[in-house]
Order: structure tokens, then sequence, then C-alpha cells
């Protein structure tokens, strides 16, 4: 039996927390039922992240599309800061309080994966970088973790579901497997070039049995202008100077003519380790970094009851305006009923907190993945690693 819940369950609200169970029992017996208006914001982002990724709008539009509920939300892929409402939700608080736990899930996990592959590919700057790591999380959220990865700005995944979500066709080179059951690299690099569809690229594994140059030595030469890549998956007890390995490739394919063989990366690689090897390495394959990214921990708050401002001790209470400079990208909280003007640069500001659900229809139709990532890509011009 899978150890997993189901849509169903999830839009019947039965994946929350005991206690919203308990609340709701108590209103309906007390016959309390006040219109509350609740914002979800993140106090602190992980690992001294300056900057998040919003991820998980269209599995919340999923949910909240049968509340009768008025929503604003931050667009899918929307760069924020800590303290910035990313959703506001106002209803009934028995239409959606036991949804707490849902939404609050539906954003933390997927905005977290999202940042990491955007931190990544910041680093990168031009070079790809594919995401690896479906194999480090449970079988059926690869699609989730896919998906976000690819939004974040992952050039491709290598998950087959993960990429048929996404609309693209998955990314892969070949495993480990193929050369120890083959017995010999190049043996299985030719196999490969001889078995598999033209469309994809020759990409060697050159880390298997003997040392890295020598094995780019050989695949080179026996594949020659086929050979796209040669990828290093050293294990870090085998690696010494990863950089120091690199070079030696390097070299040692230049010098025999061999310029336009790239060198891709993988194997436990963060994006401070992109920032290290990025002035020898082509491509990276980043797995576990970014499949088990920590979460962006979001939480919600009421900040208002039947229309008076309201909120817990260190909460700022009342519904509010995120206003951003479309010049500079400086991003300023105000109370909701400031009106966007000019930043100090010149620039307009815009509200990026928007209307998202009206009493369950959505505002805007939800844009592709491609779309997303595009939007991610052209923030990630404005900040910082």
């Amino acid at each position: 039996m899978p150890h997993t819940a189901t849509w169903k369950e999830i839009k019947e609200g039965r994946v929350t927390d005991i206690y919203f169970e308990r609340t709701k029992k108590i209103l309906e017996a007390k016959g309390i039922d006040l219109h509350v208006r609740a914002e979800f914001i993140a106090h602190n982002f992980p690992s001294n992240w300056h900057w998040a990724v919003l991820a998980g709008v269209e599995e919340c539009a999923e949910v909240l599309k049968d509340l009768p509920v008025d929503v604003r939300m931050m667009k899918e892929g929307t760069i924020f800061d800590t303290i910035q409402p990313v959703m506001e939700i106002s209803g009934k608080y028995l239409d959606f309080g036991q949804y707490e736990t849902t939404f609050l899930g539906l954003i933390c996990q997927a905005s977290g994966i999202a940042t990491m592959a955007a931190r990544c590919k910041k680093a990168a700057g031009r070079k790809e970088v594919i995401s690896f790591g479906a194999r480090r999380s449970h079988p059926t959220i690869v699609p989730l973790i896919e998906r976000n990865a690819y939004i974040g700005g992952c050039d491709g995944v290598s998950a087959v579901p993960g990429a048929k979500l996404i609309g693209k066709e998955p990314v892969g080179t070949m495993p480990h497997a193929l050369i120890l059951i083959i017995g010999d690299t190049v043996k299985a690099t030719k196999a490969f070039d001889e078995v598999i569809e033209s469309k994809v690229k020759r990409v060697s594994l050159i880390d298997t049995f003997n040392d890295e140059k020598i094995e780019a030595i050989n695949v080179a030469g026996e594949l020659g202008d086929k050979l796209y890549a040669v990828r290093l998956d050293t294990p870090r007890s085998r690696r010494g100077d990863f950089l120091e390995i690199m070079k030696e490739v390097r070299w040692e394919l230049d010098l025999r003519g061999y310029r336009e063989v790239k060198i891709f990366l993988s194997g436990g690689i963060d994006e401070r380790d992109i920032e290290r090897y990025n002035p020898l390495a082509d491509a990276y394959g980043v797995g576990t970094a970014i499949s088990a990214a920590p979460v962006v921990d979001f939480s919600m708050d009421i900040i208002e009851i039947d229309g008076h401002p309201i909120a817990k001790r260190g909460k700022m209470s009342g519904s509010k305006s995120v206003l951003r400079c479309k010049e500079c990208f400086n991003t300023r909280l105000c109370p909701v009923k400031e009106r966007p003007g000019r930043c100090s640069c010149g620039g307009v500001e815009e509200e990026i907190l928007v209307p998202f659900v009206s009493k369950g229809h959505l505002e805007y139709s939800l844009p592709k993945p491609s779309q997303i990532r595009e939007f991610v890509l052209q923030q990630l011009s404005k900040v910082e690693i």
C-alpha cells in the first residue's frame, strides 16, 4: 500500500494537523464562523539565503478553485524576500482553516526546490544545469521535484515523468552500471553510440575504472567528433582536488585536438561547488542539493477578523501590498491602501501580490513551466547569490 495521500483526501481537507480539525469542531459547536484574512510569509530563509523563489502556486490553485474564498498571490516564479506576504486568503475561517497544513506544504517544499535550482543556475550562468535528483526522493513526488527544479532555472531534468510534466525531453548520459556490465568504458560508450538515437548527445562517463584523463583520451579517440562531452562523477573519497582533475582532462583533450569536447560534472554538487568549478566545467548534473533542498519555512497568520486588523505577537496586522520597482527591483512592504508610486531610482512600482482567486474562480490563466522558468531567469539577473 503506498504511503501517500491522494488528491481526493487533500482537496477534502483531510491532510491536516489535528488541532485544525479540533478548532473546526469547536467553532461549529459554538456557532462561530467569522470572516478572516490570513497571510503566508517566511520570517527567515535557510542557509543564509538572501531571497527565494515562490513555487507550488499551480497546486494551490487546484485546491483553491473549490473554495469560496478570495486570494491574492505572487505569481509563480516570483523572487521574494522575508516578511513579504506571498499569499493572502480571505473568507470564512471554517471554509479554509483546515487547509492551512495543505497550503503550507504545497509552497514550502516546492519553493525550496525552485530556490536551490535558481541558486545553482545563477552560479552556473550560461552553463547548463540538469536536475539529477529524482532517485533521492520518494517516487510519487518525482514530477513535483523535476517541475520545480525546471521552473527554478534548470535547463533540463533526467526523470521521465518529470520531463513529461514540463513538456520537455528527459536529459541523461549513462550510468556506471552500463560500463560495469559491459566491462570497459570505451566499449560501453561505443555501444551507447551504436544503439541510442543520434539526437541524444554522446556523453561518456569516464571515472568507472581508470584515471579520468586516460579514459577521456580513449573515448575521444574512439568517437571523435561524435563525442559531445565527458562526464566526471568521481566519488569524493577518490576525488582529491577536483579542479586539478578537470585541468588534467581539459589539457589532454585540448592537446589532442578535442577542444570542442565539454566537461560535465555531477556527484554531490551544490551552488558553491559550481562557483568554484565554473572556470573549467561546461555543465552540471545536480542531484541531492536540489531534490532535498531545505524548505522555505512559511507560516500562515491571521491578520484581520471581520475587517479589523489583528495579529498575534510578533506579527504585523492588516492587509499589505508588496510594491516592486520595475527598473531596479527594489521592493517595499506597505499597508494595502498605499498605492504604487515612483521608486527613488525613478522607476515605476507595481504590485506583485495580485488577485489570484475570486470565490473559487481563477483570475488569470496559469502559465506554462517554460514561461515560469523564463520569468525566474529574468529576475535572476537582478539579484546576487
